[in-house]
Parts: structure tokens; sequence; C-alpha cells
């Protein structure tokens, strides 16, 4: 069965570039982004390093800590942030797994039981490695998205969704479409006009089931 959200991600012990520890350890009381990629030295998943490595601040401002999964090993992983920090101008500070056996790739359901890695393979023997998810201080999974190989993640819209995840958790509201930091948050349906008045203050009935006040500080 697949990991779903809201479920407690395995605690796997992890070989990265950086040392081995264990998921749970890693995450701690921070949240935590693991991002996936099929193969090192592939042109996508250099540019979506450099991404990361350049967010490096971003991160930090959220408390998140950004953990890499690759199908390679140490010693790929760390030749290959040569080029991560070359192309992106930014160090690659964040540790990069090494999962030749594929035991995140299955743990976390983007491979099957029975996937291998063959002699002589490409990145289309692991496709399907090409996920992020978003993890809770919990060790909740709280969001997931998988891509094709062909197509870079925008992380603009990884922050974003971080950022609601945090205002939503943190404060008992939800996040409208193409919601970011700053604009006005849904009040859930679950909490009456008069308790929404004493919490929140004023807001905006636009239906009796969509009501919108000011992010909470």
């Amino acid at each position: 069965m697949g990991l779903r959200i809201n479920d407690t991600i395995p605690n796997l012990t992890v070989t990265t570039d950086l040392g081995e520890f264990s998921l749970h350890d890693f995450v701690g009381d921070s949240w935590a982004i693991l991002f996936s990629h099929p193969k090192d030295f592939t042109p996508v998943c250099t540019t979506e390093f450099s991404a990361v490595a350049q967010l490096a601040d971003e991160w930090e401002k959220r408390g998140t800590k950004v953990i890499g999964v690759s199908v390679d090993g140490v010693e790929d992983h760390k030749k290959w942030k040569g080029d991560i920090e070359s192309f992106g101008g930014a160090t690659a500070g964040f540790p990069i797994i090494a999962d030749d056996g594929l035991e995140v790739s299955k743990a976390f359901d983007m491979l099957p039981a029975e996937a291998y890695l063959p002699d002589g393979r490409t990145p289309a023997d692991s496709a399907t490695v090409r996920s992020v998810f978003i993890i809770g201080p919990d060790k909740q999974l709280k969001l997931s998205m998988t891509y094709p190989m062909t197509v870079g993640r925008n992380f603009a819209e990884i922050l974003r969704a971080l950022d609601g995840l945090q205002t939503s958790l943190g404060k008992g509201v939800a996040t409208p479409a193409n919601w970011v930091s700053g604009e006005d948050v849904i009040i859930p349906p679950t909490v009456n006009n008069e308790d929404a008045a004493a919490k929140f203050g004023e807001f905006n009935a636009v239906l009796p089931y969509l009501r919108f006040t000011k992010e909470p500080a």
C-alpha cells in the first residue's frame, strides 16, 4: 500500500554523501522535504538540485530541512554535486541519499516491490522516482507531488505549498486557490460564525460556507 497523507514516514536508516542517519532523526522537530531523482548526472535533475541549493535561505526561514534521493551511490553523489554547484552558483549543503538498493524508493511507493536496477541502466528504469514529499515535525506526510522525467519541478510552488501547510496547520485555517503568504485565508466550515468572530475578528462571508479573513499573525 502506498504512503498516504497523514501516514508516518518509514524510519529508514539511510546512507548519504554527508553520513548515515535515520530519517526520523533527520527530520527531528523540523519540517522536511524529501525530493527524489532517478539518476545522477542527468539534465533536468541537475537544474532542480541547483534550484534547491539556491533556496537555502528560504528553507531556513521556514524551519525546513531538505534531503535529496537518487538511485546512485555516494561517490557519484559527491562528484555530481560539483556539477550542481557549478550550474547553480550555490553550495549544495543538503544530503543526498544513496538509494542504489531502492529501499527508500520502494518504501515511499515510487517503485514497485519487484523493481531492480539492471546493468547499463538508464533513468527510464527508475522513471517514477521523480517525487516531492513534504513532511511535518510529527514525521507525517503532509503533501506529495510526482512529476514525469521531462518536466522540471517548480520550486516556487513547493515553497508556496509549504507556506500553505505551515499556515493552515499552525493557525487553524485553510488557503484558497493560488494563495501566497500574506493574502486572506479561509475559515474552516467546522468553525461557526460566532466562534469565527471570536477567534479571527472580522471576516467576509462570500457564501455561507466560504468565509475569508486576514491571515492570523
